[in-house]
């Protein structure tokens, strides 16, 4: 028997940066900022009729993503959008660029495989689908942001139901 289940992979933020970014989220009045914590996206919401087999294959394919695939450092530094495209505000990876993008991609492989409807680009969302003075305001105020953290693991998270996501499990880097 399957359930239906939204999983998503990402990097979380660590302290104190994740509390920082969610902040400044927040500060825009996106009402979403209280429930999806400051991350670096892997893979992005996905729909699966997740059944124990499936279960079992997706597990096996993140231990295997990330065992094959070193530790490394991000160092966030200023703002960029997605305007007009959407309407995102962001914190940019200066380093850790590379990284994700080979962890994406190998990611969605095998029983996460899935076609982008654009480009993957790592980041970390500040403001999404709020007013454009907010947007506007929070690219100002985060412009001169830097924080630099060492990634030593990626996590799968399951939608609750509540609008919430939940950590499920950690994968630790070990390339």
């Amino acid at each position: 028997m399957s359930v239906e289940r939204t999983i998503g992979i990402a990097i979380g933020i660590p302290q104190p940066w994740g509390a920082e970014l969610d902040a400044a989220r927040a500060s825009t009045g996106d009402p979403l900022a209280a429930l999806i914590p400051s991350h670096v996206t892997l893979l992005g919401p996905t729909v699966l009729a997740v059944s124990a087999e499936l279960d079992r294959r997706i597990d096996e394919l993140l231990a295997r993503v990330a065992a094959e695939h070193a530790p490394f450092t991000v160092q966030l530094r200023g703002t960029g959008t997605f305007r007009p495209v959407s309407q995102v505000v962001f914190v940019a990876l200066a380093t850790g660029i590379v990284e994700c993008e080979q962890l994406a991609a190998a990611i969605r492989t095998g029983p996460l495989e899935r076609e982008l409807t654009h480009p993957y680009h790592p980041h970390v969302t500040v403001g999404h689908d709020v007013p454009e003075q907010a947007l506007d305001d929070v690219f100002e105020r985060m412009a001169d942001y830097t924080a630099r953290f060492d990634v030593a693991h990626f996590t799968r998270y399951e939608h609750n139901g509540t609008g919430r996501w939940q950590p499920i499990r950690d994968y630790p880097l070990g390339g």
